[in-house]
């Protein structure tokens, strides 16, 4: 497990679940994209616009589908030093291309947790049942997580369980956040809106 600490924000973003070259995604999730080549260079495109050369991302899993040779043509396509946390989708390209894999990313990890300001922020491809921290009223912990390909007007599989996620969790993917890396600060603003009205992740599926 990293620890970093980070007192600026303004460079910093969060993403998951982009499944770069994945056709069947489009259909799972109900992707609003008529191919792979236009789901590909609309959120690569969303990438540069918001994440610049100097800035860091953190990648909360299932990257890409395809061959390493894809994945390294996508990542050569994207700003930013990009920290990976590994999604039960990318195990396979672990297993066969670690090396190669560690190459593209400043990390590769199962999970991290740095420290923004003074608040710790635990990072999963996985939603937590509970953390260190989440009972601090002031500067409590927070835990970004992917996977649940949560969605404006959400109905997901896994959509009636985040139920029980707590105000201080956020879900990063790319369903979400209309396809496009967050910032720091748009997430902080959004876990204190969930915090002040005793709402949670779910809150966001509800806004079209």
């Amino acid at each position: 497990m990293l620890r970093y600490n980070y007192k600026a924000t303004d460079k910093l973003f969060w993403t998951s679940d982009t499944h770069w070259n994945h056709k069947n995604i489009m259909q799972y999730c109900e992707r609003p994209f008529s191919s792979i080549e236009e789901m590909n260079e609309t959120m690569v495109r969303n990438w540069n616009d918001v994440v610049d050369s100097d800035a860091i991302v953190f990648h909360l899993g299932d990257f890409a589908f395809g061959t390493i040779a894809q994945w390294e043509e996508v990542r050569s396509r994207l700003n930013g030093t990009i920290h990976l946390i590994l999604g039960n989708h990318d195990f396979h390209t672990y297993t066969h291309y670690r090396e190669r894999l560690e190459k593209m990313f400043e990390s590769v990890t199962m999970q991290q947790v740095i420290e923004v300001g003074k608040h710790k922020i635990w990072m999963n491809h996985y939603p937590f049942l509970t953390f260190a921290g989440i009972y601090r009223e002031k500067n409590p912990s927070y835990q970004f997580f992917g996977h649940v390909h949560l969605k404006p007007q959400s109905r997901g599989a896994d959509t009636s369980r985040l139920q029980y996620a707590l105000p201080t969790q956020y879900d990063v993917g790319v369903d979400l956040n209309d396809f496009t890396p967050v910032s720091f600060d748009i997430i902080r603003e959004r876990i204190q809106y969930q915090r002040e009205n005793n709402t949670n992740v779910m809150h966001w599926t509800q806004i079209a």
